[in-house]
C-alpha cells in the first residue's frame, strides 16, 4: 500500500491552513499545518516531510529566513507563498532555495498541481542515469553524490543542494560542453514552457555558480553564451 506524501503547511492564517488541509487531504495527501517557524522545525524533527508550503510573512523568522536555514541541512522541496506578486520577492525566494513561488490569492487546485509537479520532478532522474548504476559523478574539482544529492569538494567538504539546484546540475552534467538555452533549461528542470519574463533559471544558475565557487564575473565552469544560454564547460570524467 502506497504511503501518501506528507505536506507541511507553514502559514499564520488559520483559515488558509484549514482550507488547504481539507483540500489536500481530500486529494490523497497527508498534511501537517503549523503557524510559525518554531513549530515547523518541530514538525520536521517529528517525521519525514516530502514538501513544505511556506508563507513569506510569518511571526518571528519570516519565510525567507526559514528557507535559508532549511537549505543548510535539507533539500526538502519548498513552495513559497506571498501576498504580493512582486518580481523582487519571487527572485529573493528562489535565491534562498525555494523550488516554486505562488502569489496569494491562489486556488487550492493550482497549489495541488504545483505540489504534484514538484514531487514528480524531485523524484525523476535524467535518462540513463539511474541511481543504482551511477552514484558519483566527478567533474572539475567536484563530485556529485546523486544518492544524497550533495556536492563533495576535493577537500572532502559536503555541500547539500536544493532540489532545484540538484536538477539543474544534473541537466548540465548530462549535456557537458553543450549550450542549453533558457527554454530548454526550464523545460528540462520544471516541465513547462518558459515565460519570456521569468528569470528564475538565471537565478538558479547564479545559485549553482555560488555553490561551485564559480566567479559570476568570470565563470570557468558554467559559462554564459551571450544571446544563446549557458554551457557547463568541463569534461565529465566518468561515474561510478
Amino acid at each position: 500500500m502506497d504511503v501518501p506524501d506528507h505536506i507541511l503547511i507553514v502559514d499564520d492564517d488559520a483559515e488558509i491552513r484549514s482550507l488547504l488541509c481539507q483540500y489536500l487531504v481530500k486529494n490523497g495527501l497527508r498534511v501537517t499545518a503549523v503557524a510559525e517557524g518554531r513549530a515547523m522545525w518541530q514538525a520536521l524533527d517529528a517525521g519525514k516531510i516530502d514538501l513544505i508550503v511556506l508563507d513569506l510573512m510569518l511571526p518571528g523568522d519570516d519565510g525567507l529566513t526559514l528557507c535559508r536555514k532549511l537549505r543548510v541541512k535539507s533539500d526538502t522541496p519548498v513552495i513559497m507563498l506571498t501576498a504580493r506578486d512582486e518580481e523582487t520577492d519571487r527572485i529573493v525566494g528562489l535565491e534562498m532555495g525555494a523550488d516554486d513561488y505562488l502569489a496569494k490569492p491562489f486556488s487550492a487546485r493550482e497549489l495541488l498541481a504545483r505540489i504534484k509537479a514538484i514531487l514528480r520532478r524531485s523524484r525523476s532522474l535524467p535518462e540513463n542515469l539511474q541511481p543504482e548504476v551511477i552514484r558519483y559523478i566527478p567533474f572539475a574539482e567536484w563530485i556529485l553524490d546523486t544518492t544524497q544529492r550533495r556536492l563533495i569538494s576535493e577537500a572532502g567538504i559536503d555541500t547539500p543542494l536544493s532540489g532545484a539546484e540538484y536538477r539543474l546540475l544534473r541537466i548540465f552534467l548530462c549535456h557537458p560542453n553543450r549550450v542549453l538555452n533558457r527554454d530548454q533549461l526550464v523545460d528540462l528542470t520544471q516541465g513547462k514552457e518558459a515565460d519570456p519574463l521569468d528569470r528564475s533559471i538565471d537565478v538558479q544558475v547564479s545559485r549553482l555558480r555560488h555553490r561551485l565557487g564559480d566567479d559570476p564575473r568570470d565563470p570557468r565552469l558554467i559559462k554564459t553564451v551571450r544571446g544563446e544560454g549557458y554551457v557547463l564547460a568541463v569534461t565529465v570524467t566518468g561515474a561510478s
